[in-house]
């Protein structure tokens, strides 16, 4: 059985040979949610954003919800939002915010293997995390009716 008590960390490291293929695609110009982000010196979710922004969000609930939904907002200013989120199609987010306002839903084959601090406060970098994941771009620059849904 599963140790539900252990303290689970929020903060993970995109693993860098993917956050370059995804920069060199997409060129950002802003991460809203940087790993290990200071958040004295600023808040992703309490500024206005760059034109071209990638999200590896904390995956806790309430702030992976906030900031999707704060995805969506810049995104419909007309700026180019790119999030990694954990694979979860059963939930009302995945529903209410999600599948209405991404132009692409791009499913990863695989799991990444994310670098960050594990529940047992061990560094770790060599192993995989516990969802799949999916990459969704919020772009209404270039609306469509349904998101273009993706396996890769």
């Amino acid at each position: 059985m599963k140790n539900r008590n252990l303290n689970h960390k929020d903060d993970w490291q995109t693993p860098p040979a993917y956050l370059e293929q995804l920069r060199k695609k997409y060129q950002f110009d802003f991460d809203p949610c940087p790993y290990k982000h200071n958040l004295d010196l600023w808040d992703g979710l309490e500024i206005d954003w760059g034109e071209r922004n990638f999200i590896n969000p904390p995956y806790s609930r309430h702030l992976k919800e906030a900031f999707v939904i704060k995805a969506v907002e810049q995104s419909l200013q007309g700026k180019l939002c790119v999030c990694l989120l954990p694979v979860s199609t059963s939930t009302n987010l995945f529903h209410k915010h999600i599948l209405p306002y991404a132009s692409e839903i791009r499913f990863l084959k695989g799991r990444l293997k994310f670098i960050g601090v594990n529940a047992n406060g061990e560094p770790v970098n060599n192993k995989t995390g516990q969802h799949d994941s999916m990459l969704v771009t919020f772009d209404w620059r270039n609306p469509v009716k349904f998101p273009q849904l993706i396996i890769t």
